[in-house]
């Protein structure tokens, strides 16, 4: 299973036709809009972004809110990185609200995704402030966590409303 992404404005992805596909998500932020369609075939897109999902529980459907992690990591660091994901704790997926999740493997030159969904932006904020969290993030910068130098820019989230599902 893949997942693709699509950018652009909410009117022009509204008007594609793979805003029909089955398994597609139309996401919102500010003018920003995000299409991702999840399905076994090629990718869909023109103009998409090709993700491997490496991990992935619950239905994307069920979300009403987005964070989209992007980590970018070195070549070398590659496969630590997704080791650590393999062997995650899983304590998102317990938190009241938890949707979906998935970790995504970019096949081109693009960074890494974690993709949570969430029922909604309070339960998120309540996921980041709950003790799960604190313990799922605890070797983050201390030493113990993943090596600074596996990472080749720092990563940055985005927030999304889900718009439509199909």
């Amino acid at each position: 299973m893949k997942l693709y992404i699509s950018y652009g404005t909410q009117h022009y992805l509204e008007n594609l036709p793979e805003a029909a596909l089955d398994h597609s998500v139309l996401l919102e932020s500010s003018g920003d809009a995000v299409l991702i369609a999840e399905l076994d075939g090629n990718n869909p897109f023109k103009e998409g972004h090709a993700y491997e999902i490496l991990n992935s529980r619950g239905e994307l459907k069920d979300g009403s809110f987005a964070v989209l992690n992007h980590i970018q990591v070195t070549d070398e660091g590659r496969s630590l990185f997704e080791e650590r994901f393999k062997q995650r704790a899983g304590l998102v997926e317990q938190e009241p609200g938890f949707a979906a999740i998935r970790v995504l493997r970019p096949e081109e030159n693009d960074p890494y995704i974690v993709m949570t969904l969430w029922k909604s932006q309070s339960d998120f904020t309540s996921w980041q402030q709950s003790d799960a969290y604190a313990e799922a993030h605890k070797n983050r910068g201390n030493g113990q966590g993943l090596p600074q130098t596996l990472f080749s820019g720092p990563s940055f989230v985005k927030e999304y409303n889900v718009i439509s599902k199909s």
